[in-house]
């Protein structure tokens, strides 16, 4: 069943029992030269909702800095990463930086109003981390998790452990996980789902005008007005 991706980054509903659990969906790509543009495409737009929390975990020190350096000229996201030679203060700094971001969109959101929406638009950017698995958060050593809104596995972990240590360590409770994959990956996510009892649903982005390359795809995406009717208040 496809899922509507406009409803995904919007902001928690207290009416509904739909949005009083994490979301998860994945976003398939033909070729792996399309899965950095077509990240940059979803956060291009994720991106501007003012304060939005954000978090994208990669497997690797490599990744990481790829993703760091494709998304550092979007002005509008406040981006840090989190790597294994970080100093402890900074980390820590940037830990409660961001725990201070999710404290601010839960409250902003926990009852909407016009005022609120209007008021939020000016100066105030998204924050997102970058982050690798031996960087996630330590439960165990007493720090909290990061409750970000929105967990993008840029690379999909092979063990179902990984990904719920990820999951509990990095989304909020109401969250979305959106799972970017890559041709044969989709059998590594489907069995991570069966084993974990979860629903990973398809976002339906080659149903809005993806052609074969990544331009195409997330100029589709913005062109039909996706993510962004639901991300104005």
């Amino acid at each position: 069943m496809a899922i509507d991706p406009i409803e995904a980054f919007s902001p928690p509903s207290h009416s509904s029992s739909h949005f009083s659990q994490q979301r998860h969906f994945y976003v398939a790509v033909d070729r792996l030269q399309f899965k950095m543009e077509t990240l940059v495409g979803l956060l291009d737009v994720a991106g501007r909702r003012p304060s939005l929390p954000m978090i994208v975990c990669c497997s690797s020190r490599d990744e990481l800095d790829s993703v760091c350096s494709a998304v550092s000229n979007l002005q509008y996201i406040s981006l840090a990463s989190l790597y294994s030679d970080l100093a402890e203060a900074d980390r820590a700094l940037i830990l409660e930086k961001f725990r201070q971001t999710t404290s601010r969109w839960s409250q902003k959101f926990s009852s909407l109003s016009e005022e609120k929406c209007e008021g939020e638009k000016v100066g105030e950017k998204s924050h997102m981390i970058v982050v690798t698995d031996a960087c996630l958060p330590l439960l165990a050593s007493g720090e909290s998790p990061l409750s970000a809104h929105v967990l993008i596995n840029y690379e999909i972990p092979t063990k179902k452990e990984t990904y719920m240590r990820r999951m509990t360590t990095c989304s909020a409770s109401d969250g979305i996980l959106i799972n970017m994959v890559v041709g044969g990956e989709v059998v590594t996510l489907k069995s991570i789902e069966e084993n974990s009892g979860l629903v990973i649903a398809e976002m339906p982005i080659n149903d809005v005008g993806y052609s074969g390359t990544s331009k195409d795809n997330t100029e589709g995406l913005i062109r039909r007005g996706l993510f962004i009717e639901r991300m104005e208040c």
